[in-house]
């Protein structure tokens, strides 16, 4: 099965962009994903293709249109129908790994970028969009947001990573960020590799990585690490541990 992208945008010549190189573009020339993008301004209705218009009730800037939005869903619904339609947008649900694996594992995704001041509300309800962000940001428009969620999403199809256990041992997916890596030389301006990791103990380099993971966590990211103790069962206080315990 191979994984389709649609994304309804303003700049269809954005795609697609970064996703023609390196991982993700041999993967493309593979047939292992495809992208197809799509014109919002081809479903407007009057001679000018006008997308959009000024916000009701008045304010700043434009808004875009729903009855095109709407024509653009529908065809991309007939193009990929079992593909769920997302909304890149500022106001949309905090994207995380696990829905990025939930949709890496289906038949692709239908993405609609926004311009502007974004997109008429009804849009939502109406055609049953799913808003996501990609955080606490405001982009000039969906386009990049897009390649971030499709990149997220392509590395994790069979046969795009070289190793299987690339995509298993990563930030976020057991909950909890990544440890930290180290490679030749040993020494560099006075800052070694701790010696766990030049021990040959694979036992003792794996508790490391863990307490690293959770240390690191639990001082870089408090809100991740809060979701992840709820999800064992334990208090916090059964992770502190200083670094220099650790070895680094």
């Amino acid at each position: 099965m191979t994984f389709t992208a649609t994304v309804l945008t303003l700049y269809p010549e954005m795609f697609p962009g970064a996703l023609g190189l390196s991982l993700a573009g041999r993967a493309l020339a593979e047939g292992k994903w495809s992208i197809t993008p799509v014109h919002i301004r081809d479903f407007a209705t009057d001679k000018h293709r006008t997308v959009d218009d000024t916000p009701a009730g008045g304010g700043a800037g434009m808004v875009l249109k729903v009855d095109v939005l709407a024509a653009a869903i529908d065809r991309a619904r007939v193009l990929s129908p079992n593909a769920p339609v997302i909304a890149m947008t500022p106001r949309g649900r905090p994207i995380t790994q696990a829905r990025v694996r939930d949709l890496a594992a289906g038949p692709g995704v239908t993405i609609l970028c926004g311009r502007f001041e974004g997109f008429d509300e009804r849009i939502f309800a109406g055609r049953g969009v799913e808003e996501i962000s990609v955080g606490d940001i405001v982009l000039s428009g969906g386009e990049p947001a897009a390649l971030m969620l499709l990149d997220a999403c392509i590395r994790l199809l069979p046969g795009v990573m070289g190793a299987p256990s690339s995509g298993a041992e990563e930030s976020f997916e057991d909950g909890l960020l990544e440890y930290p890596h180290y490679t030749r030389p040993t020494e560099w301006e006075g800052r070694t590799i701790p010696e766990v990791l030049r021990s040959g103990d694979h036992a003792k380099i794996a508790a490391w990585r863990k307490q690293r993971a959770e240390d690191d966590t639990r001082l870089r990211r408090p809100d991740l690490w809060e979701r992840h103790r709820d999800a064992r069962g334990q208090p916090a206080s059964g992770a502190r541990h200083e670094h220099e315990d650790l070895g680094s």
